[in-house]
């Protein structure tokens, strides 16, 4: 079954209550899996960081009251979850999403360096597709969540789509596992973090 929400609906009545909605879909989640090509995952944002990408969302939909802020807020404390024993996170980025600045220079050093940091936790697995990855065994995709083996959430330019049909879900696991044999992790990871961070000026 799928459930496809545009985003105009998903949003009508602000940023910060619809980051609210997602809490109870986080607490009950045992392990998470989160690929992106696009922005670091929410989960793994700072609050600078998250406003600038939020205020970005804000001025996409045309919001009356933009709640980027407060929405924000509530964004980085339900990535509080990422310290939870018990859970287990597993983060696929495509190299790119190092290097799109979607805020300022202080703002991005401050966002890979929580990257870095949050690497280093017992409950988080963070691998990176390099840009040079030869013979690429699949293609960029749209972000897209995965939780526990029961349900996938899609971020679309138009809507936002969430997936419980145990066949689809199976496909969007198959693409992950495929996008995962193309990543590198720890000491090559840090490497290229490390790397985007020092082009920044």
């Amino acid at each position: 079954m799928a459930t496809h929400t545009a985003w105009k609906h998903r949003v009508q009545d602000g940023l910060e209550p619809l980051q609210k909605q997602l809490l109870p879909r986080y607490r009950t989640t045992e392990r998470f899996r989160v690929y992106s090509s696009s922005l670091v995952p929410g989960v793994l944002q700072t609050e600078p960081y998250a406003k600038a990408v939020l205020g970005v969302a804000a001025r996409k939909q045309g919001l009356a009251v933009d709640d980027s802020a407060k929405a924000a807020k509530v964004r980085v404390e339900r990535g509080q979850v990422i310290h939870d024993h018990g859970r287990q996170f597993e983060f696929l980025l495509e190299e790119p999403v190092l290097l799109y600045q979607m805020a300022g220079t202080e703002a991005m050093k401050a966002q890979l360096n929580h990257l870095l940091e949050a690497d280093a936790l017992p409950t988080v697995s963070l691998g990176i597709i390099p840009k040079a990855t030869p013979e690429r065994q699949h293609w960029p995709e749209e972000t897209f969540h995965i939780y526990d083996d029961r349900q996938v959430n899609v971020e679309l330019v138009s809507a936002d789509v969430d997936l419980t049909e145990s066949s689809e879900v199976a496909s969007y696991i198959a693409a992950f596992e495929a996008l995962r044999s193309m990543a590198v992790y720890r000491t090559q990871a840090r490497e290229l973090v490390l790397r985007a961070i020092e082009s920044l000026h």
